[in-house]
């Protein structure tokens, strides 16, 4: 039997070619999305796509891995009401929530859109390493374990579904970068390989011998948290996984029977992940023999930009548009002189909001350390995790729709009283991997200037911290207590940093209520004309040396 190696790069073709008896065969065709991230427009196109390959491949279960939440004005505005309405009339078979479904986590009132989102779903939500129990809003919707018969809008471990006569079972698998890279709260999130083996072996207790995990884990994630191919050679007995989370084109689908090592597997796994945004629609046909073993798989990705759109969904689509636009086009009554670049190494800029001071980054800072300070005027900085701003601010008059895609999460202002010592560990997190890129590198407000060098270790980098006092610049006292602002996934842990996580879990927090975006409004319409540069709050000893060396070589030449 000839099987697609573990080392082969992704699009390279497979086809399992194995005659066994043809009569005991039976294939299961899947469709399957990932991570539309707010993206409700292309609903309409993705429904084209559903029919045509309905036509063209049968009838087949519809699966989608997670990353519904957050993106777009049509998330901001409606949180999530609006997918659910085209998700429910595409008919959805299950569904496992992503890292950014808990995006609107609140330490109060928990995860009240999410609920809403389930309490409205047409079909069931799995997530066997997800623990929703804690959660009292989740409270109505907690099915059994495993079920047979599942409800719509319920949440399980796993679910066995018939599809042609066969029995298939499906559970769910989201990513532990939950715990910092979003806001789950109370929803408990375990270990994805021990949730994995439970499933496959309570799914065969059942006699249920074709298995499907539906991920939010990543193709090739980090491994530390665990992906799609770890889970594929380590956890024996899963047949088929869905992925979501990185945004990886997996086309065709790829099919693994030997180890990293190069070691036969027990069992081949086929894995697949439809790349992001609702561009494509995953298909995938998995042929199995008589006991259940794959044999066969093949499939591809749908372009739905190359369809039309449905006529009856863009008619829906349509008042959900209208309201975005007029609140995407409102003007703040505020200018940017310059524009306000949002550079990240991706897409070729030598310098990162994720790994650099910018201007953009300044003048968020700014917004909140002046908002803190009209409640608790001891507020010496703020500090905004890089991983929160996402887009750029283009020169010219500002509307409202500028600043939620630049701040779309909707995160709230936290006030967090550290010691000095504390503030310093949490520079040390925030420059773990400079001068490479991390979501948790720290932009700081005016009146600070950290000095450090990337070439040390992680851990001893910070040469210098220090803020105005009393009307001058001094050092950070480790023996201080300080109050600092950020916003509330930051003060509670995100992006790894879990020294001002176990502050706020300590109680040291105090939440202003301020909405991100809000303060960045009222602050750039205090000012009217707004104009910001990098002008060295951040500076990394290494990477000025080099820039230095550059220029004077440039100088001579």
């Amino acid at each position: 039997m000839r099987f697609h190696r573990y080392g082969m790069a992704l699009g390279t073709a497979l086809f399992v070619t194995v005659p066994p008896a043809l009569a005991d065969n039976f294939t299961l065709t899947l469709f399957h999305t990932n991570d539309l991230h707010g993206r409700t427009d292309q609903y309409p196109y993705l429904i084209t796509t559903l029919n045509e390959a309905r036509e063209t491949y049968g009838e087949g279960l519809l699966l989608e891995a997670g990353d519904i939440f957050s993106g777009t004005l049509y998330f901001t505005e409606f949180q999530g009401q609006d997918a659910l309405e085209f998700m429910n009339l595409m008919g959805y078979d299950a569904f496992v929530p992503g890292n950014h479904e808990f995006d609107l986590g609140d330490p109060e009132q928990g995860h009240q859109a999410l609920a809403a989102f389930f309490a409205g779903a047409e079909f069931p939500i799995l997530g066997a390493n997800l623990d929703f129990s804690a959660g009292p809003e989740f409270a109505d919707m907690l099915g059994e374990s495993v079920s047979v018969d599942p409800q719509a809008g319920q949440l399980y471990d796993g679910i066995v579904v018939e599809h042609n006569g066969e029995q298939i079972g499906i559970f769910g698998l989201s990513t532990q970068d939950s715990e910092t890279i979003s806001s789950p709260g109370q929803i408990a999130i375990s270990d994805y390989r021990e949730a994995a083996e439970a499933m496959v072996a309570a799914f065969e207790e059942q006699g249920v011998n074709k298995i499907i995990a539906l991920t939010h884990l990543g193709y090739d994630s980090d491994p530390s948290v665990g992906n799609d191919l770890l889970l594929a050679e380590h956890v024996e007995g899963i047949d088929i996984i869905i992925g979501g989370h990185s945004h990886s084109q997996v086309s065709p689908p790829r099919l693994l029977s030997e180890s990293h090592a190069g070691e036969e597997l027990p069992s081949p796994t086929v894995i697949g992940q439809a790349g992001e945004y609702g561009q494509h629609l995953g298909v995938m046909q998995v042929t199995f023999d008589g006991d259940g073993v794959v044999v066969d798989a093949s499939g591809e990705l749908l372009a739905a930009d190359d369809r039309e759109a449905d006529s009856d969904a863009a008619q829906r689509l349509e008042p959900y548009t209208a309201e975005i636009e007029t609140l995407r086009d409102t003007l703040i009554g505020a200018k940017a002189i310059s524009e306000l670049p949002n550079p990240r190494h991706g897409s070729g800029d030598e310098h990162s909001v994720r790994a650099n001071e910018t201007a953009l980054g300044n003048l968020i800072t700014d917004a909140q350390l002046h908002a803190a300070q009209q409640v608790a005027p001891d507020t010496v900085m703020a500090v905004q995790n890089s991983g929160g701003i996402r887009e750029a601010i283009e020169r010219g008059d500002v509307s409202v729709g500028d600043l939620i895609a630049v701040q779309p999460f909707g995160n709230r202002l936290t006030l967090l009283d550290v010691t000095g010592a504390e503030l310093l560990e949490t520079f040390e997190i925030a420059l773990a991997n400079a001068p490479g890129e991390d979501g948790g590198f720290l932009q700081v407000s005016a009146g600070v200037e950290l000095m450090y060098d990337s070439s040390e270790p992680p851990g001893e980098r910070v040469i210098s911290l220090n803020v105005v006092q009393e009307g001058a610049m001094q050092a950070i006292d480790p023996e201080r207590t300080y109050t600092i602002a950020t916003n509330n996934f930051t003060a509670a842990g995100g992006d790894s940093h879990t020294v001002l996580g176990e502050a706020y879990a300590d109680g040291r927090n105090t939440i202003v209520g301020n909405t991100d975006w809000e303060m960045l409004r009222d602050y750039m319409v205090e000012r009217k004309e707004v104009f910001y540069q990098v002008e060295g709050r951040i500076t990394d000893v290494t990477q000025q040396d080099v820039v230095e060396e550059n220029g004077a070589q440039d100088d001579s030449d």
